[in-house]
């Protein structure tokens, strides 16, 4: 049962008792609904971008930026005087922000960092599984409703620390400040060294990536998330060139029971929804004390918040809710099923429940590790899955700018003990010439 309240409430998804003994089990995934977020619908759109990028290179990206960003550029590059200029000029305390968020960053990404194996199966007969790490990559970071410097540090700090040789990065151009990027942007690209970093945003900028464009030379991955034009990009050129996700929306749902502070969880639902109207907000909960607390706390929240029409649309969005559970076994199920980028766990003895989660972005467990220390300063990536494809992937990390090659050591004697094997399998697939260039080493 679903009630949706007032035009700026958020709504309730009432599925206690669902779970009926001898019925059909309930699709919970289908029960907690989605912002409607149509890439196919965008192809459209975006096919033409791609193509002309492709056809035309910096013409066509400077075409776009007028159309789009409301910026006639000369150049598409952002010299690095202005980088220099905007890290002396940046707030010392923003500074220091950065500097923890990178150092906590790198040092989970040293730690996740995976090493050579090499295997022996034999006299002669070794197989290495090596880690080689991606060549060139183009990092996108968002410059729309919000310059998330953030998404720099997300971004290229596990490409640094996987070893990669070439990172260039780019933002959209902002006609506030010349046609450039935000100079927060520009001074974490700075902060990090990163020297190659470009005025493009949008589909264009993907394409810029994937196809080459005037001074940018195509790239084998792209990462970063976008709006629907981005990642409608990423579809098109996927194959073309590496990606990382299609990233969608942003979304938070939060498993709680009645011992959870309800201005917390107001708190972190809001923090999500003022990202974007399409943002997802989702409480998950047993107790109706708790969900009537949560809403009050959202009308007198939201109602003191910068970006009220925006966080309200999202919260009274259909992709936004309170879910109600007979208990929090129910609960976990409906979290599991929905899959969310970020999910909280407020509730008694949160750190076995978080334990029992198979699919979420990222899990945040107890009253303390609120989403936006994710967003900033955990030591975690932000650059997660959404639309429930936390069920089969995984948010970004040092691992996305590796590459595993196995290396084929064998000498005649380890190839001698399994010739017979390789020949006779050659043979059952009828591949003759397989089996031959084995027997030739033993005939002579």
């Amino acid at each position: 049962m679903i009630s949706t309240g007032s035009i700026h409430r958020i709504r309730r998804i009432d599925l206690r008792g669902a779970a009926v003994a001898g019925a059909a089990p309930l699709d919970y995934r289908a029960a907690v609904p989605r912002a409607e977020f149509d890439v196919e619908a965008a192809i459209e759109v975006v096919r033409p971008i791609v193509d002309a990028v492709r056809d035309r290179g910096v013409e066509a990206i400077r075409e776009f930026s007028a159309k789009f960003d409301g910026v006639e550029q000369v150049d598409i590059v952002v010299p690095a005087e202005v980088r220099r200029t905007a890290l002396a000029e940046l707030d010392p305390a923003i500074r220091a922000g950065l500097e923890e968020s990178i150092r906590r960053l790198r040092t989970t990404c040293e730690a996740e960092l995976e090493h050579d194996v090499v295997t022996d199966l034999g006299p002669g007969a070794r197989v290495t599984h090596r880690m080689v790490p991606v060549q060139r990559v183009g990092l996108y970071v968002p410059g729309g409703l919000a310059p998330l410097v953030s998404s720099v540090i997300m971004n290229v700090v596990p490409a640094q620390v996987a070893g990669v040789d070439s990172i260039a990065l780019t933002s959209s151009p902002n006609k506030a400040f010349g046609g450039l990027p935000h100079p927060t942007i520009l001074a974490a690209c700075e902060l990090l060294g990163i020297e190659e970093v470009y005025a493009v945003g949008g589909a264009q900028a993907i394409a810029m990536f994937a196809h080459g464009a005037g001074p940018c030379r195509r790239v084998d991955l792209v990462t970063g998330p976008g709006n629907i034009y981005t990642v409608t990009a990423k579809r098109i050129l996927k194959g073309v060139v590496g990606i990382d996700s299609e990233a969608g929306p942003t979304e938070i749902a939060v498993l709680a029971d009645d011992t959870a502070n309800a201005a917390y969880v107001a708190a972190d639902l809001i923090s999500q929804a003022e990202h974007d109207p399409l943002a997802a907000s989702v409480l998950v909960t047993p107790s109706e004390a708790l969900a009537d607390d949560v809403e009050a706390e959202l009308d007198k929240q939201v109602s003191v918040t910068r970006h009220v029409e925006r966080i309200r649309a999202s919260l009274s969005g259909r992709q936004s809710g309170i879910v109600l559970v007979d208990d929090l076994e129910q609960g976990l199920e409906v979290v599991n099923a929905y899959a969310a980028e970020h999910l909280e766990i407020q509730t008694v003895d949160a750190a076995a429940l978080a334990g029992r989660v198979r699919n979420a972005g990222a899990v945040f467990v107890g009253s303390f590790a609120p989403v936006s220390l994710g967003d900033y300063c955990a030591g975690s990536n932000h650059v997660l899955p959404t639309g429930g494809c936390a069920c089969h992937s995984s948010g970004l990390s040092v691992r996305a700018f590796l590459k595993a090659v196995h290396v084929v050591d064998y000498t005649r004697e380890g190839l001698a003990e399994v010739a017979d094997h390789v020949v006779t399998l050659a043979e059952a697939e009828d591949l003759p010439g397989h089996g031959a260039a084995v027997r030739v080493r033993f005939e002579r």
